[in-house]
């Protein structure tokens, strides 16, 4: 009982040293949704080209998603007729390039995982543009292509087929701060929690296990501490490894990297770690389901390549610039409460989540969640609409739930 509690006092003191920063990061998301409608990204990533992978790169970033959600919402960009390379990159974004991620880094783990997140992220990209340009050839596009068209139910579906943007014309700052913008973005903030408060939990409660219970010893042992070369070479390769089997996704994985770094695993091992969420095993399942096996295998050898250069990429970059933390000085947060910023912001944001909770609730919200695992070729777009705003007797709404497998085009702008 004793290890228990102990394990949960971890994860605990884990969970409010993130909690402002996760709330925040998915409130400057929800305001870039609110604002930026689905159907304007399908248009901006026909291609793949340099220019069209940096904007798909910058729309994944502010599209933050949990990694189902990603990978839901590329297929259905794929099937809309974006790029198949854009549409993996901003998959990729929208998991590893987002704001809050960055935020969490540094709070747990230093400024140098965050920047280092930053940097690792467009290489690994990058990479992936061009293995993808050099070996994927059209017929295994085409059977991949085949294999979206069936609309096969992966997880999150529902979820990803909304379009919760605000569908009025005018400008950002009127669209956002309208009744209908306020409603969106309170839609888009509690979905986006929704959707990762699962992996979240798991990822918390595993790293405050692992953390309690496996003695440092083992991790040393594993990531070869004690032999510097052979722990930078190892890292990148185990680290997605290591991913790929603890079924922990998104900013989930957090938590666990803490760990990880800790018990000695090499710098560029934990971003190849933490890029390794759309590699988990359920991920893989759901690949299978979209893509077909061939896909998969070629998306899992890519993708895991990518993230190895990358990890390789940032090790010696940061290494050669002195910017790798001690790694002696690594601790898990195990103070828990005490009244420090971390608890002034804490109370300051979650009284922010309450507000776009109560908004959330009063406008139809409640509808939209019994929706997140629907089908990806249902109609988001009818019941749940016109809910949207009878708190103040509006009939209009703002056009939410848009489903992006039917094409509606309210503007695209």
């Amino acid at each position: 009982m004793q290890a228990i509690q102990h394990a949960l006092s971890i994860t605990g003191s884990m969970t409010w040293e993130i909690t402002w920063a996760l709330i925040l990061g998915f409130a400057l998301s929800a305001v870039v949704q609110a604002v930026v409608r689905k159907s304007t990204i399908v248009r901006l990533l026909g291609d793949d080209r340099p220019r069209t992978l940096a904007v798909a790169s910058l729309l994944g970033a502010a599209s933050s998603s949990c990694s189902y959600a990603a990978v839901a919402l590329a297929r259905s960009l794929f099937r809309k007729g974006a790029n198949f390379t854009a549409a993996m990159a901003f998959e990729i974004a929208s998991t590893n390039l987002v704001v809050e991620l960055g935020v969490i880094l540094a709070l747990l783990m230093g400024w140098q995982f965050t920047a280092a997140e930053f940097v690792g992220g467009p290489i690994m990209i990058v990479v992936l543009a061009v293995l993808f340009r050099l070996l994927l050839r059209d017929k295994l596009l085409r059977e991949a292509r085949e294999q979206a068209e069936r609309g096969m139910a992966g997880s999150m579906e529902g979820h990803a087929a909304m379009d919760m943007s605000v569908q009025g014309e005018g400008s950002f700052s009127k669209r956002l701060f309208s009744r209908e913008g306020y409603t969106s973005v309170a839609h888009v903030f509690v979905m986006e929690w929704a959707a990762i408060l699962r992996d979240l939990v798991i990822g918390l409660l595993i790293a405050g296990a692992i953390a309690a219970w496996v003695p440092d010893s083992f991790w040393r042992t594993f990531f070869f501490d004690g032999h510097p070369l052979a722990a930078k070479l190892w890292g990148p390769v185990i680290g997605p490894l290591v991913a790929v089997v603890s079924f922990v996704c998104s900013i989930g994985n957090v938590p666990l990297a803490v760990v990880l770094w800790k018990g000695g695993i090499s710098f560029g091992g934990v971003v190849a770690f933490i890029f390794a969420d759309l590699l988990i095993l359920p991920i893989l399942a759901i690949y299978r389901k979209y893509y077909g096996w061939r896909m998969t295998a070629f998306l899992a050898a890519t993708f895991y390549a990518a993230m190895v250069v990358a990890g390789y990429a940032v090790e010696f970059l940061f290494g050669g610039l002195g910017l790798v933390p001690d790694q002696s000085t690594a601790k898990i947060p195990m103070e828990g409460v005490s009244w420090n910023y971390t608890t002034f912001l804490n109370i300051a944001f979650l009284l922010l989540a309450v507000a776009l909770l109560i908004r959330f609730a009063r406008t139809g919200g409640r509808e939209m969640l019994r929706m997140m695992g629907g089908s990806p070729d249902a109609d988001h777009g009818g019941g749940h609409a016109r809910g949207h705003d009878h708190e103040q007797g509006h009939g209009h709404g703002h056009g939410h739930g848009h489903d992006l497998g039917h094409g509606h085009n309210h503007g695209q702008g």
